[in-house]
């Protein structure tokens, strides 16, 4: 029997994450917006409560939660801010090609040092020449002795300039196309500069720097899974990391759903509340089916995950749907608010801007739909998640 109703756990882990939302992240959020800063006292707060690196297993200091609860403190934590949960979050986006393809002796040195302190991973594949298309990249990886040498520019990395650790892809194989990659987790040192950090139209308190890898020497014991398997990595990595995506995307569409349904019924026009007024009624019920929807196709693509089944197909409806169902219910939530929603002053013009992202980072809307035209004219039978050796 299908049951999404939350044990007592997984409800005290969403009032614990709602509660540092709404007392240590709204607000600042838009002040951290205006001025496009670093949260760093919110990271630091965050990591203190538990509330970052919820993946990491306990035997490595982890709390060990499962996707499913992972997806519920994403959405709660969104709904504060996507932008300082998009810093939050993006250790588990590079943590997990460590996780399915490191060996036991770098999974530890890795997590442990994450679960230690509030230390920062970048998850490094996209370049300014290869974004949806994988296969075009630059960045090359030469094995000399026991190491390898990686050079490159990644762009568009999420807490790029402040990143302890990085999770490089790279050609080993040029001629190969995806079927040349390979994956690395990289230390940072003096090799590895940081060219520009990016003034986006949203999600402004989250970092995004295009980094640059000079000649960075790797030992080969850092190579995730295997030689020019990488690309195989990289998509097992995002369909464990599409249903955080989606979860915050929902995020978004409540918070602004909420601030709307609020104003509209303050908002006095033609001498009654504008909530009175079918059309108004009309977008506030399809706001509050999409943000419902969102959270289903989340919560679905996480269980998934934790019953050990394949989740392309389903963590790709999830991603596409809430992605778009935020745009279009933030968009919305502006049109309710009318002139005053296209002012800064107003909640929902933030959230507008931050919504957008959703359709374009780890892998964009139109890239979710191929995924789930190949799987519906495709389908597999497998189900049980692929192994990559380490």
């Amino acid at each position: 029997m299908v049951d999404f109703t939350l044990t007592d756990e997984q409800k005290n882990l969403r009032d614990l994450a709602h509660d540092f939302a709404e007392k240590e992240i709204r607000p600042v959020a838009w002040e951290y917006d205006k001025e496009g800063t670093w949260p760093q006292d919110v990271i630091d707060k965050a990591h203190e409560v538990g509330l970052m690196n919820t993946h990491i297993p306990e035997e490595y200091g982890g709390a060990g939660l499962t996707y499913l609860d992972g997806c519920i403190i994403e959405e709660e934590l969104a709904w504060g801010c996507s932008g300082i949960q998009t810093s939050l979050g993006a250790n588990g986006l590079a943590g997990a090609p460590v996780g399915l393809g490191g060996s036991e002796e770098v999974k530890k040195e890795f997590f442990e040092a994450l679960a230690a302190e509030p230390k920062l991973a970048s998850f490094c594949l996209t370049e300014p020449g290869a974004g949806s298309d994988v296969s075009g990249m630059r960045t090359k990886a030469v094995k000399k002795g026991d190491k390898y040498v990686i050079t490159g520019q990644k762009c568009f990395i999420t807490n790029g300039q402040y990143a302890d650790y990085y999770t490089v892809y790279a050609k080993t194989d040029l001629d190969a196309g995806h079927r040349g990659i390979s994956a690395f987790l990289v230390k940072r040192d003096d090799t590895i500069v940081i060219d520009k950090k990016e003034d986006k139209m949203g999600q402004r308190a989250s970092n995004t720097a295009t980094v640059t890898f000079n000649e960075t020497e790797v030992d080969a014991r850092y190579l995730l899974g295997e030689e020019n398997k990488g690309f195989k990595l990289a998509m097992m990595t995002l369909d464990r990391t599409r249903p955080g995506v989606a979860a915050m995307a929902t995020g978004i569409a409540r918070a602004a759903f909420e601030f709307a349904t609020e104003y509209s019924k303050e908002r006095v026009q033609f001498g009654v509340p504008i909530a009175m007024h079918q059309a108004i009624q009309f977008m506030i019920a399809d706001m509050a089916t999409k943000v419902h929807l969102s959270r289903l196709a989340t919560w679905n693509s996480g269980v998934l995950l934790d019953q050990g089944k394949r989740n392309t197909l389903e963590s790709s409806h999830a991603k596409r749907f809430a992605a778009d169902a935020a745009m279009e219910v933030t968009t919305d939530a502006v049109q309710i608010y009318g002139g005053y929603g296209f002012i800064k002053e107003y909640p929902v013009e933030k959230l507008m801007r931050d919504a957008k992202i959703m359709q374009l980072y780890e892998g964009t809307s139109q890239i979710q739909r191929l995924v789930i035209a190949r799987e519906t004219l495709l389908p597999r039978r497998v189900s049980e998640p692929e192994a990559v050796t380490a």
